[in-house]
């Protein structure tokens, strides 16, 4: 027997799958608090030991990991334009499976510095300027950034003509700093594929010791890539299929944390009805956005905020009921729902993540007013027309009716101009196997496909 043991270095779970290759089984899956504040083998341990051994115990021939904990890969972009490069250099690092604590746009100020001091990011991303436009935004960002009080690994990815002298300006105060592609050549044009990769390769060269990750190595293969990278991979291969077996399609992935809600749509997203235009940067068919704000236990309390009276409504509670589960969790974050009433909070609070989440994810329509009448503009991916959703997270694998939170995603009549999808088939990744999947990717792509269509469960 072959088996392949997957791991998940969560930011509050260390999520453990075993699987055996030959017949593409699920051996066991199991999952222990992490531990990076001791070491990280101390809850990988307590995972494996949920999981009782074969007779003749197991016989692990890849050991293959993903991690997000310690905050996950942490990223802060810069760039020219907001809504340019600025935004071209935050969905590479989304892309890449970071979390982009902030985007800064034009000259980087001394308050910029700052909080660029203060969020102590793992990786910097500079971008700026297409290749013949403005240089001097991008080498005065780079003079900037050798202000910054600590050494950062830096990737530049800008104006051609002027991003190798901003490297040689940044390798001065900065270790490492990588060269990589523009990632917009050409106005309104997307290159993101160059940065991603040297985002990746450095989170594996450095990042993962200054987590202590490499604590594991002497006993794991090594750290692929952040986890969100890996759901990432796991839903385009689940989209796109492999050789001759065919995919889903075209799907949305809602992945409901503890911190985040992450939101990854595999679909073209061009408008569904005649007579829209299009407007805005082209949208990649592989599109993650993730949500600070939306976490089912660290950032509760922003979700509350962030949900307004809808949560009110929908909860039937007072705002001091709210507030005193709402303590549980800060004195808890591990906390689980212990009786009827918890359970109906932590409904509740995911149906939200889940609805904002996707609301932010997917595009928009508005009435645009021309001399030759009205006109419909479209701005991100219209996914009225998407036919599959699948859950993931907690709160969705451990409730007894999920799609009850996962109803979050549907179009909502009141906000017909939120282009949410609008009758998908539901799925629920009740094995947690998705970051592991996109793993197995890596070595068994065929097999990680089979074993997602066979273990997905369809509600």
């Amino acid at each position: 027997m072959q088996h392949v043991l997957l791991i998940d270095f969560g930011s509050t779970y260390t999520k453990i799958t075993i699987v055996e290759l030959e017949t593409e089984e699920i051996m066991g899956s199991a999952s222990a608090a992490t531990t990076i504040d001791t070491t990280i083998m101390e809850g990988l341990d307590q995972a494996l030991a949920q999981i009782p051994e074969p007779k003749g115990g197991w016989n692990f021939v890849r050991r293959l990991a993903c991690s997000s904990a310690a905050g996950g890969l942490k990223m802060i972009a810069s760039g020219l334009v907001k809504e340019l490069t600025a935004e071209a250099a935050r969905r590479a690092a989304l892309g890449a499976g970071a979390r982009v604590l902030e985007v800064f746009s034009y000259e980087l100020t001394s308050q910029d510095l700052e909080k660029i001091t203060a969020l102590q990011p793992d990786i910097l991303l500079l971008a700026g300027g297409t290749d013949g436009g403005d240089k001097k935004i991008l080498l005065k960002n780079a003079e900037r950034l050798c202000e910054l009080p600590m050494s950062l690994p830096v990737v530049v990815a800008g104006n051609k003509a002027a991003s190798p002298q901003a490297f040689e300006l940044l390798k001065r105060y900065h270790s490492p700093v990588v060269l990589a592609d523009n990632v917009m050549p050409e106005l309104n044009v997307l290159n993101v594929d160059s940065a991603r990769k040297a985002i990746r390769d450095l989170f594996l060269s450095n990042i993962i010791q200054a987590k202590g990750l490499d604590k594991a190595e002497a006993f794991i293969e090594r750290v692929l890539m952040p986890t969100p990278a890996a759901v990432l991979s796991a839903a385009e291969l689940l989209a796109k299929g492999y050789g001759e077996e065919e995919g889903l399609g075209e799907l949305l992935v809602v992945d409901v944390g503890g911190a985040t809600t992450d939101v990854h749509s595999l679909a073209i997203g061009d408008p569904s009805k005649p007579g829209v235009m299009l407007r805005g940067l082209p949208e990649p068919y592989s599109k993650r956005t993730v949500e600070g704000d939306l976490g089912m236990r660290y950032s509760a309390g922003a979700l509350v905020e962030a949900s307004g009276r809808r949560l009110t409504q929908y909860l039937g509670w007072s705002t001091e009921e709210i507030k005193i589960q709402l303590d549980l969790y800060k004195q808890d974050p591990w906390r689980l729902s212990k009786n009827e009433r918890e359970i109906q909070f932590d409904t509740a609070l995911g149906r939200m993540a889940v609805e904002l989440a996707v609301k932010r994810h997917a595009g928009m329509v508005e009435v645009v007013y021309t001399p030759f009448g009205a006109t419909y503009v479209q701005q991100g991916k219209d996914l009225t027309q998407l036919p599959a959703v699948i859950g993931t997270g907690g709160v969705l694998i451990h409730h007894a009716k999920p799609a009850e939170i996962l109803h979050g995603v549907l179009f909502d009549p009141s906000e017909p101009t939120v282009l949410k999808p609008q009758n998908p088939a539901f799925y629920l990744d009740k094995e947690y196997i998705l970051a592991a999947m996109g793993l197995l990717r890596e070595i068994e792509p065929l097999k990680a496909l089979r074993m997602m269509k066979k273990y997905l469960l369809k509600l």
